[in-house]
């Protein structure tokens, strides 16, 4: 019997995978801003924004984990997509800033407060009869719940606070690169916002400073490095920084 031979298509230059949250997508969310006919609207949202508010939700509940949550991947892709819709008029393009970007973070933002809320939840429906099943996380969250803390440790954490703060902005005086300077400025700018914010765990730290520097991870990586040999240099001398 003959061999039969494979023959390979090789794609043509121009001719990849069309994105599926491009400039048309951005051209649909502006036309469905200016527009006031509500059937057009709606027409406008089911063909042209939804698909890419649907792909990015899902692609974004996969990459980042979301899907291990409790509840089900089909309705909190749902529920993210809806958040989406309801800020279509909160993006400005005038402002200078992608369609994708924007709702980029603003999926990522909504499904970090939504795991967290989650967690929170979970965390108090744990019955305190079945001591067998907590983990021992569990457990430190239960016996540590709801107890306030001595006064004395509010004002310590408030000096410790401004100690940090005031460290953070001699890094940012001593960088000199225009990448490092975004990336500590980022910093300050989530660490000012920290007790307002929710956090999962390093990876959505960094998510939150990616976003805000508009650094790319290789360039957010390289200028960490810059930053914390500043760092090490400052903490070196007990006598300029009292936080640890």
């Amino acid at each position: 019997m003959a061999k039969v031979k494979k023959v390979r298509r090789r794609r043509q230059k121009g001719t990849g995978t069309k994105m599926y949250f491009n400039k048309d997508t951005q051209a649909a969310i502006i036309q469905y801003q200016d527009c006031d006919d509500p059937k057009e609207r709606e027409s406008l949202y089911v063909k042209e924004i939804l698909p890419a508010f649907d792909r990015l939700s899902e692609n974004l509940i996969f990459i980042y984990g979301f899907a291990k949550g409790p509840d089900p991947v089909d309705n909190l892709k749902n529920d993210c997509v809806t958040f989406l819709y309801e800020a279509i008029g909160k993006w400005d393009p005038a402002k200078g800033s992608k369609a994708f970007s924007y709702f980029n973070v603003v999926a990522k933002n909504w499904l970090i407060i939504n795991s967290r809320r989650n967690y929170k939840r979970i965390s108090r429906h744990v019955s305190v009869d079945d001591l067998e099943s907590m983990s021992s996380q569990e457990k430190h969250s239960m016996s540590n719940y709801d107890i306030s803390p001595p006064p004395d440790d509010f004002i310590m954490r408030e000096e410790r606070h401004g100690e940090i703060m005031k460290m953070l902005h001699e890094i940012q005086r001593r960088v000199t690169g225009d990448k490092e300077k975004r990336c500590i400025t980022a910093v300050i700018t989530v660490f000012k916002n920290i007790d307002s914010l929710d956090f999962l765990n390093k990876r959505a730290v960094f998510v939150y400073v990616r976003d805000i520097s508009g650094l790319s991870p290789k360039q957010l990586s390289v200028a960490m490095n810059s930053i914390r040999k500043q760092y090490k240099l400052l903490v070196k001398d007990e006598r300029l920084f009292d936080i640890f």
